[in-house]
């Protein structure tokens, strides 16, 4: 793609109002996505540092399906708070770090997931449709489980210990590697 289309498009992205649910970058991966919209040949499309979330564990995809959603390190009565008055079935999750970046050029793509693999992003990859190329890179580190039925707690106060302080531990290590690729970039 040529330089000059290639930043039209950057700017109408990276100048366009964010449609996402929170309206702006997760302040662990703003410094990354700032590094990255710097250089000439790539732009950011979307980005998530990594989260816990408590969703209704509905059959079909629909509008209010998050009961709690977190980009910071978790505690044990904030998510028992989250069953106070819900009487649903509700599903744990902990979300690594995504970032969906748009590069001018095979060759540049192939080298931001060279970059990205060493600084452990595992499930990274290229797509590639009518002749543009975006990075998609994943960490791998994730948890997704049952929660609550009909809004009791599947597990006792123990279990939901372990299951934070797992989660807890994920989040720390997709942060870091939100690090590393920056160093690396």
């Amino acid at each position: 793609m040529s330089k000059e289309i290639f930043q039209k498009q950057k700017e109408f992205v990276l100048f366009k109002v964010d449609k996402s649910s929170k309206g702006h970058y997760d302040k662990k991966i703003i410094t990354l996505c700032e590094k990255i919209n710097k250089k000439d040949n790539y732009y950011t499309t979307s980005s998530c540092s990594g989260r816990v979330v408590i969703i209704k564990d509905k059959k079909k995809k629909e509008k209010g399906v998050f009961v709690f959603v977190s980009h910071d390190l978790v505690g044990v009565k904030e998510l028992k708070k989250v069953l106070e008055d819900k009487d649903e079935n509700l599903k744990f999750k902990q979300e690594p770090c995504i970032l969906h970046v748009a590069c001018r050029d095979l060759e540049n793509a192939l080298e931001l997931l060279k970059k990205a693999q060493l600084a452990g992003w595992k499930r990274s990859g290229v797509i590639s449709s009518k002749g543009k190329f975006v990075c998609e890179l994943l960490s791998t580190e994730k948890l997704e489980l049952p929660f609550a039925q009909k809004g009791k707690l599947l597990f006792d106060s123990t279990y939901l210990e372990i299951l934070i302080k797992k989660a807890n531990e994920n989040l720390k290590k997709t942060w870091l590697k939100i690090e590393m690729l920056g160093k690396l970039i």
